[in-house]
């Protein structure tokens, strides 16, 4: 079996499925956010019900579970049944938590919905982050002489992140907001810089230009997305993949910005530690220099 292949299947289906999103067809992707809707009904489901329920064929529903690596529906309706048996006893939660927040719910019930969703987020980008991928990633903004990131929305924000952490260990990095300005610098790296692009859905296509302009200048390219196999994906030398959990209701600003915030964290302590003194010196030169400062007296006239 490929490596490639092997990973994929060492991933539970829940994770598998939202990976493949961006590749299916749109009568595949509508049985594969049925699915994701509520995993544990549709585990109860007939062949026939789920591609009813999904206004789609029966033929459809085939096609995606071999996409999604099965080769019987028999069997994608017994990892569905175990792998939502096994969510809910190990934390405790009911059936209800997998479905999106609606009109009936109680603050308690978001709260709920929410926590449990990100908490999971965080639990699935862990397993499917591959270490490897994460090492070369570290390696290559260890050594650099710049780092440029961009992102839009949410990966902006995330991208602002991860520039400041490298900033404050003495790294030279840019987080870009404008991506005229993005695409500028992109241009004048070379194969000393590196250019990070963020996307959940790795399908924006400002941050696919700016990692491509940073593969045509030279430098490494390093993609965080939750779509290994979507145009940003492809276009990187690196992928750093995310398992966000997200529903039309729970969208990019909750869980793809948690699981992305995870990869971030893991890639600057991996950087950090690369040169732990002077990244430890640095961090505390950086936090005197701001608990140092004493906020200004109030005037009369205020």
């Amino acid at each position: 079996m490929r490596q490639a292949e092997s990973a994929q299947l060492s991933r539970t289906v829940l994770v598998r499925i939202r990976s493949a999103l961006p590749a299916l067809r749109p009568s595949e992707r509508a049985v594969a956010e049925l699915v994701l809707a509520d995993p544990s009904r549709a585990a109860m489901m007939s062949i026939g019900d789920l591609a009813e329920q999904g206004g789609t064929s029966t033929t459809s529903v085939v096609r995606f579970y071999k996409k999604v690596g099965y080769r019987g529906y028999s069997d994608l309706r017994l990892d569905l049944a175990r792998e939502t048996a096994r969510e809910s006893l190990a934390h405790n939660v009911s059936a209800e938590v997998y479905e999106d927040i609606n009109t009936s719910d109680s603050l308690r019930d978001i709260v709920s919905k929410i926590a449990f969703n990100e908490t999971m987020s965080i639990a699935d980008t862990a397993q499917v982050l591959d270490v490897g991928k994460l090492t070369e990633a570290v390696d290559a903004i260890s050594s650099s002489r710049k780092a440029d990131i961009f992102g839009v929305g949410a990966g902006g924000l995330v991208g602002q992140d991860l520039q400041q952490k490298l900033h404050r260990i003495g790294l030279t990095s840019f987080s870009w907001s404008d991506p005229h300005g993005a695409l500028a610098s992109a241009a004048l790296l070379d194969d000393a810089g590196v250019a990070v692009g963020i996307s959940h859905s790795g399908t924006t296509v400002d941050t696919v230009d700016f990692l491509k302009a940073g593969k045509k200048a030279g430098a490494t390219t390093i993609a965080i997305t939750n779509h290994s196999d979507s145009p940003l994906g492809r276009a990187a030398d690196i992928v750093l993949a995310t398992a966000a959990r997200e529903t039309p209701f729970r969208s990019g600003a909750m869980g793809s910005r948690i699981a992305q915030m995870m990869v971030v964290d893991c890639l600057f302590v991996g950087v950090a530690q690369r040169s732990y003194e002077s990244s430890v010196t640095a961090l505390q030169k950086t936090h005197a220099a701001v608990q140092g400062r004493k906020l200004p007296r109030a005037s009369s006239t205020d």
